[in-house]
């Protein structure tokens, strides 16, 4: 049976629910979803918001026919709406985890450091639209040729954030493999917290280590880490009682220095923690006819459906609100694609207008309507759904409140739709490689830091050497970390 939650809805949940509500629309969905049922991938990227940054003929010719062929077909298997939703986000807002390449496929012999197909987020500076890009990844620091003139922050892929061994959130055909890897069937333990606020798949964790250490090359049994927060993470180490039982994991017996401890395999956030869409179900914030299709068929069997909320009478948008105006009550709808005040005729909204410009007090209809235009009911979620780079489905709900020809007055709606159309601007730019310097080197003067600390990207005036060392695997990240 589904619990709900007695008290407040935890901070996590409540960022989940409002990421599950806004940021993968069912228009994506479906567009994506038809795109995808007649082999245009491309398209389906494209209805998702991902760029593809990837050329397949230069894949073929710089590594043979095999893995182009391969990375073909897992094209064809993408679900870019899928991919969108369980990409990793940050709190508070639930905005993808910027500055993020991430595994969806590698094309190589474990150990080594094979072709892989990674999607990438945008830094904070360059987020606008929540867009994602898809790349072919060599393991040297740089992309296949045939790539974008943009310079990514972070271009090695990320051991925490993998998907190449989870299939079944990106790929289609292997989407009915969410219950049984997410958690869904075992029970979950929070390791170290016991009101169970941050639920971890511990259920889980000895199999998906196990495939973890494969997948790298390793020995079955061997050690790997947990993060469990930042700067906390927890080492275990794979044993069995004999041949023929599953694998169990223990805490590791012995510490080890930090180099080593930094150097083994990590389990991706993916395998260790529960899935969000199931935490939504058991604790009944969302039902199943909210998620996505693919991920509420595999779930379907998990959690008992809930009862059909019962829902109160629908309103057009375009219905008349109610205002008490001059000791009536009056109208405001929708006449001819504004919102009007349908009760007073067109000579006194005039003359009114004028008295309200020269500073006269406004009718109580005309400052409904005012502020309707100004900062709305809904503004909270347009600013989500602009937030979450769903600037159609923000302008939807604008011309469903105002109308197709209204224009937007100075106040808080028109300053997020001016903010929006901005960062789209430096979301352009990054995109285009014209940023040349990082935005943190130019530093005001008289703040006792040096104002000149240009940070070149990299480009193909850039040595060899410097190359390798910003975006070689061999560069040091986390090793002198404990």
């Amino acid at each position: 049976m589904a619990h709900h939650l007695v008290n407040e809805i935890p901070t996590h949940l409540s960022m989940w629910r409002r990421v599950r509500e806004y940021a993968v629309p069912p228009s994506m969905i479906e567009t994506a979803t038809a795109r995808r049922a007649v082999g245009d991938w491309a398209g389906a990227c494209a209805a998702a918001r991902i760029d593809v940054d990837l050329d397949l003929r230069a894949v073929a010719d710089r590594r043979g026919t095999s893995p182009a062929a391969r990375l073909r077909a897992d094209l064809r298997r993408l679900a870019p709406d899928l991919l969108r939703w369980h990409m990793p986000r940050i709190a508070p807002d639930g905005r993808l985890r910027p500055g993020l390449t991430l595994t969806l496929a590698r094309y190589g012999d474990p150990g080594a450091v094979p072709l892989s197909l990674v999607v990438r987020t945008p830094p904070v500076r360059a987020d606008a639209g929540q867009r994602m890009s898809l790349a072919v990844w060599e393991g040297t620091g740089n992309d296949v040729p045939g790539g974008p003139p943009y310079v990514h922050p972070h271009p090695h892929p990320e051991r925490r954030f993998r998907f190449d061994l989870h299939r079944h959130l990106w790929d289609a055909e292997r989407s009915g493999d969410l219950a049984s890897r997410s958690g869904a069937l075992g029970p979950s333990v929070p390791p170290d917290r016991p009101d169970g606020a941050s639920p971890w798949a511990v259920a889980r964790w000895a199999a998906e280590a196990e495939a973890l250490l494969r997948a790298e090359g390793l020995p079955p049994r061997g050690a790997f880490t947990v993060r469990l927060g930042a700067g906390r993470r927890a080492v275990f180490e794979l044993v069995a009682p004999d041949d023929s039982h599953a694998p169990a994991f223990r805490p590791l017996r012995e510490p080890l220095p930090p180099q080593e401890e930094a150097a083994l395999p990590v389990l991706p956030e993916a395998a260790a923690r529960i899935l969000p869409d199931l935490e939504l179900l058991r604790a009944g914030l969302v039902t199943a006819e909210r998620l996505h299709p693919l991920v509420a068929g595999s779930l379907a069997a998990c959690v008992p459906a809930a009862p059909t909320p019962v829902s109160g009478p629908s309103h057009d948008p375009g219905d008349p609100h109610r205002v008490e105006c001059g000791g009536e009550v009056h109208r405001i709808a929708l006449r001819d694609g504004v919102l009007s005040a349908i009760d007073h005729d067109p000579v006194t909204l005039r003359r009114e207008e004028l008295l309200v410009a020269l500073g006269g007090p406004a009718l109580p209809c005309l400052r409904v309507i005012d502020t309707a235009h100004r900062s709305p009911e809904a503004l909270p979620a347009v600013r989500e759904r602009l937030g979450h780079g769903d600037v159609s489905g923000a302008l939807a709900v604008v011309e469903r409140l105002l109308g197709p020809g209204a224009v937007l007055r100075d106040g808080p709606l028109r300053e997020e739709l001016v903010t929006a159309a901005t960062r789209r601007v430096d979301h352009g730019l990054f995109r285009a490689g014209l940023v040349a310097e990082h935005p943190a080197a130019a530093v005001p003067a008289g703040t006792g830091a040096v104002g000149t600390n240009h940070r070149p990207r990299l480009d193909r005036r850039t040595p060899v050497a410097m190359r390798l060392k910003r975006g070689g695997p061999a560069r040091p990240r986390t090793g002198l970390l404990p």
